[in-house]
């Protein structure tokens, strides 16, 4: 894995020298904490669907669980008695509570991981669109506003919640038990369940992480543009999932990487900043997005390969 994350981050070099080149706007201070900004949500839940593709899952739902999230919080601000610390508390519980039943159909009812989080995407974006009337809620209170667009030490906040989730993530991947059972059940189910590990329970938990980081970077979104919509993390579950392949997570299962996962957002965030930088049209970006992301997991596939022949 490491020979891989070295390969991945001279693959980030390179893009970000062509876009130097490109633009000399690319690499000014301002520009860059903005690309980090700006990648902190999908590397937040690349994060999530980093720990559920290395168990052989996968969440096509946070994206809209995300959305879904948020505007719980706002039911939530509607009511003038309402703290901070509540409509927080209220929008990670929304996240915690949809991975769950993710997990709880998953590994319980021993339905299709595809089928149950695409179901879940469906039903949390209607949900999102119902409650606040399908329009965007704007008047967020200060101290929510201030997680987006407040900084420490000069550093925008969003970046410090992405390097704090991250840190904390990979000390669970590599250094816990249900970081070590995440992947060792996606090598081998069946040897897992033979050995007596609880596999619903810890399918639950990992589908409720990757809800609850879904709810964080709802919650990070909403306070950036002081808005709670209901159409926020569009296709944001296809730049995520693409993240985490990139950063060498299996599709199979067995491997995944917090580091990687997190390099795969910086990738993508350079990758749509530069593109902007040189005025190419958003649908430009789209097709690129869907390019890496057929090119990541071919290339995952024949690293698969490659390793088994070993």
């Amino acid at each position: 894995m490491r020979a891989y994350l070295g390969l991945i981050f001279i693959v980030f070099i390179i893009i970000c020298a062509f876009f130097f080149f490109a633009s000399n706007v690319f690499l000014t201070w301002p520009n860059v904490l903005n690309v980090l900004t700006a990648s902190a949500v999908i590397g937040i839940l690349a994060i999530g669907a980093a720990f559920v593709i290395g168990s052989g899952g996968i969440d096509l739902s946070v994206g809209s669980v995300m959305a879904l999230s948020a505007v719980a919080g706002v039911l939530v601000v509607t009511g003038a008695s309402a703290s901070v610390i509540f409509i927080l508390f209220v929008c990670l519980m929304t996240g915690l509570c949809a991975g769950a039943i993710n997990g709880g159909l998953i590994g319980g009812l021993k339905l299709p991981p595809f089928i149950v989080t695409l179901g879940m995407l469906s039903f949390a974006r209607g949900l999102a669109l119902i409650i606040v009337d399908g329009k965007p809620v704007y008047g967020l209170p200060e101290e929510i506003i201030f997680l987006g667009q407040g900084r420490f030490l000069g550093i925008p906040l969003p970046i410090i919640i992405f390097l704090i989730i991250g840190v904390c993530a990979h000390v669970l991947l590599t250094r816990t038990v249900l970081g070590r059972r995440c992947l060792t059940v996606g090598d081998n189910e069946k040897a897992c369940y033979n050995a007596g590990i609880r596999i619903v329970w810890h399918k639950i938990a990992l589908y409720a992480f990757s809800g609850l980081l879904a709810a964080v970077a709802g919650i990070v979104d909403m306070s950036r543009v002081n808005a709670a919509d209901p159409a926020a993390g569009t296709m944001y579950e296809l730049t995520a999932i693409t993240a985490a392949i990139i950063g060498g997570a299996s599709l199979s299962g067995g491997r995944a990487s917090v580091v990687g996962a997190a390099l795969g957002a910086l990738i993508m965030g350079v990758l749509q900043n530069g593109m902007t930088l040189m005025n190419m049209p958003a649908y430009y970006q789209q097709v690129a997005i869907g390019l890496v992301l057929i090119l990541a997991v071919a290339f995952g596939q024949w690293r698969g390969v490659h390793a088994a022949a070993r």
